[in-house]
């Protein structure tokens, strides 16, 4: 059996529960978490930001000695860079969304000039647009990483979100621009639009194009071609994978890293080095237990969404993190909801908008009531809340 040094991030408490639908409480977080830091994965993912209770499990664990392994997910903003800091942790992972199709979305000159105001990137966007919306990306990036890994003394990683539908030169050119910072990229086929053969290729080409660059895959299963996906990104010479214990995750899942540990190991004969495999079985009962699972490739339950930051896309550009046309997006409402989960609900599908301070009152509201009642809340729920006057 050949041992091979690669790594292996865990996203099994932040990407997979932001499964629309699952809720996982402190003590049951707390237990996954060291469940899963017996396998010997590499770097254990939480998302403190959201609320309270993810601060208070990041300075749990912190204290326990974990400081080393814990990698906070953090938005763009010194701001937050400098929270995830006062938590304790050492290594961060930074992301932002690098396609020109969430570019446009988010990008904050873009979104005050009135000629693009419902535009998506489908809209024959001029050329001019498009290049000043990528330099503003570099720009913003490079200034976070800088501060993150040269004034906040950090260690950082980099995500890439919607990687595999970023233009292929424009992310070559920030691999080439950002690496001095970052110790490890993760490339995210965020809506799971690759196939194997494509994987491939990619992550070669990449590879040729910017030589010694440690990159990382994080690839979802809309398709059904995680697994695959991930194998062949590692055959072509990735060398980090990110992913989650049984596949949970937003829409179809992630790839689930029981799968690609011992798809490694019987497929190829390849253990990876530090990794207890004795161990991965302890998690996937324990989970099993939970009673969660992904939604099926290509069903409609894949279109249910709860993370605000998706949806906030969503509501300007249904192609953002919906691949399926065919399909009806249905919010739901939790933890990880934004102010936009209500936006979608009251201007979309209801055709009422409210002010911006009620939809903040409600996010606040169904946070709170989310964490006490470990549970999620579908529209009709938050409609009937509504109706009952509990957002007042």
């Amino acid at each position: 059996m050949e041992t091979v040094s690669l790594k292996i991030y865990d996203e099994t408490l932040r990407d997979g529960e932001q499964q629309a639908g699952i809720f996982l409480p402190y003590p049951t977080k707390h237990k996954l978490a060291h469940l899963i830091r017996q396998t010997g994965v590499h770097g254990l993912a939480i998302m403190p930001a959201v609320c309270q209770q993810e601060e208070e499990l990041v300075k749990s664990l912190v204290i326990d000695g974990w400081s080393d392994l814990i990698t906070a997910s953090t938005m763009m903003g010194k701001e937050y860079i400098d929270k995830a800091k006062n938590y304790g942790v050492k290594r961060i992972i930074l992301f932002l969304g690098l396609s020109d199709r969430l570019l446009f979305l988010r990008d904050p000159e873009v979104r005050l000039m009135s000629e693009f105001k419902g535009k998506t990137i489908d809209d024959n966007i001029p050329a001019k647009i498009i290049n000043k919306i990528r330099q503003n990306a570099i720009d913003l990036v490079v200034e976070n990483l800088h501060y993150a890994s040269r004034i906040a003394g950090l260690r950082v990683d980099f995500a890439v979100e919607d990687a595999s539908r970023a233009d292929f030169d424009y992310l070559v050119q920030c691999i080439r621009s950002f690496s001095p910072y970052i110790e490890n990229w993760l490339l995210c086929d965020t809506v799971g639009i690759l196939n194997p053969e494509k994987s491939y290729i990619w992550i070669n080409d990449l590879l040729q194009s910017a030589p010694g660059v440690a990159l990382g895959v994080h690839y979802h299963n809309d398709m059904g071609m995680a697994l695959e996906n991930t194998l062949q990104s590692l055959m072509a010479g990735a060398t980090l994978v990110s992913g989650t214990f049984c596949g949970l995750g937003e829409r179809a899942g992630n790839v689930a890293l029981e799968q690609v540990l011992n798809g490694l190991r019987i497929r190829f004969g390849m253990e990876v080095e530090g990794i207890n495999y004795d161990a991965i079985v302890a998690v996937t009962d324990y989970i099993e237990k939970l009673g969660v699972r992904p939604a099926p490739p290509y069903s409609q339950s894949t279109q249910r969404h709860e993370s605000g930051i998706h949806v906030n896309s969503l509501f300007s550009d249904p192609k953002s993190y919906a691949v399926f046309p065919y399909n009806t997006i249905e919010v739901v409402f939790g933890k990880w909801s934004g102010v936009s989960n209500f936006q979608y609900l009251f201007e979309k599908q209801l055709q009422n908008p409210q002010p911006r301070e009620k939809y903040e009152k409600m996010r606040s509201t169904i946070k709170s009531l989310a964490i006490e009642q470990e549970r999620y809340f579908t529209a009709c729920e938050v409609l009937e809340l509504w109706k009952n006057g509990i957002f007042e």
